[in-house]
């Protein structure tokens, strides 16, 4: 898989931008606030329709455009996949011509011209992507972590962004209805379809998240022990707030971290044994006013020899922990979709000493396409930079050098 044009209008600090690729290495170079990282923003919001930057989809918009009652943001690109060719379009439409004050807010998306929602256009074309605030993947919250995994499994399980969708308006509605039981009562049957819901689409997302999750592992295992020369050995412990398997009998609880094979459970499992834990639930949840089991509250961690990186983790070994993972995303969407994904790296040489940075350009010399982008060309090999495109980007122009 390889992007072939990208097409920019009124998006960030381009007003206009059109570039042909070719199916190989590209190195965006230029001085800071150019327009570098926009670009592979922009690329890599054609696979997950939201930006790694920005809080909020206005923040795109290229506020230095004339100031019009109805302006249009615009990312177009088109790829081959599969020996066939592709465009996604996606509009941000921001309209004033009825309230200036407070302008109206919208986003389309179209695949081959044809307007789709987002939800069926995830998986068309993938990107993995590798910046320096990564880090946060392993050193921020379990929201982060979670928020990580749904952006790479949207992008290759088919229906996982739809179940994310409805399990979340599910989840508020059941939210509001247990903050209502608690403050005036009523009859706790009213939860029933909330539950059924938060069963059905959490199960789903479980399931994924499972093997997903053993999958990534299994690539990751022999990446991080060549990373590390052997000297460690890394796991991702999945944490789920409903437990599916059973405790052994007789069996007593130790603060221990242990690896669980939940490979072998069902969907249909999930759902029954969820909405089970659901009905058991249903007082504790009424007086917290909350909904205290389900996917929403699963965690993972990352331990290396045992040590949660997540808390004890150093900054070396956990920029180490994070191209492990990266290098896994990458083998694991080939594996998954039979295609490369597009490789998006931004200014992530300077985090990598040089031991480092040679095993991430052997992984970008693997897809059939990646863009990178850097301020300093020295801390590329001049090997790489003369046999690789550079493309000098200079207040939002993009020439070749």
């Amino acid at each position: 898989m390889y992007l072939t044009r990208l097409s920019l209008t009124n998006y960030r600090i381009f007003s206009r931008l059109e570039l042909d690729f070719p199916r190989r290495v590209i190195l965006f170079t230029g001085d800071n606030a150019q327009g570098k990282t926009s670009i592979l923003e922009a690329v890599a919001y054609l696979a997950n329709f939201s930006s790694f930057l920005a809080s909020n989809d206005r923040q795109l918009m290229n506020f230095s455009a004339p100031n019009e009652p109805v302006m249009v943001g615009r990312i177009l690109g088109e790829f081959e996949r599969a020996g066939r060719h592709h465009t996604i379009e996606v509009r941000l439409i921001q309209d004033a011509a009825t309230n200036p004050a407070n302008p109206r807010f919208s986003k389309q998306v179209l695949l081959d011209g044809v307007k789709k929602r987002i939800g069926d256009v995830y998986g068309q074309f993938n990107a993995v992507t590798f910046l320096p605030q990564m880090s946060r993947v392993i050193e921020g919250t379990p929201a982060d972590r979670r928020q990580y995994f749904d952006e790479i499994l949207s992008q290759v399980e088919s229906g996982y962004s739809r179940h994310l969708s409805v399990y979340s308006k599910a989840l508020t509605q059941r939210n509001a209805l247990l903050k209502t039981l608690a403050e005036v009562g009523g009859d706790r049957a009213q939860l029933e379809p909330w539950d059924d819901l938060l069963a059905r689409h959490g199960s789903s997302i479980m399931h994924a998240r499972i093997l997903a999750l053993a999958a990534l592992e299994k690539q990751a295992i022999p990446i991080h022990q060549r990373l590390t020369r052997d000297l460690e050995i890394l796991q991702f412990h999945y944490q789920p707030s409903y437990e599916p398997l059973k405790k052994p009998s007789g069996q007593m609880a130790l603060p221990v971290q242990t690896t669980l094979d939940r490979t072998g459970i069902t969907s249909d499992e999930l759902e029954h044994g969820l909405l089970a834990a659901y009905k058991q639930s249903c007082h504790a949840d009424i007086q917290r006013g909350q909904t205290s089991l389900g996917p929403h509250r699963d965690e993972v961690r990352f331990l290396s020899n045992q040590i949660d990186l997540c808390d004890f983790g150093s900054r070396g070994q956990t920029r180490t922990a994070l191209l492990t993972l990266k290098f896994a995303e990458v083998a694991w969407m080939k594996q998954r979709t039979g295609e490369w994904p597009v490789l998006l790296l931004d200014e992530i040489m300077a985090e990598l000493d040089p031991q480092r940075r040679r095993d991430l350009l052997s992984v970008v010399g693997q897809v059939e396409q990646a863009f990178l982008t850097a301020t300093d060309l020295e801390m590329f090999t001049p090997e790489f930079v003369h046999g690789h495109e550079v493309w000098q980007v200079d207040q939002g122009i993009v020439k070749r050098s």
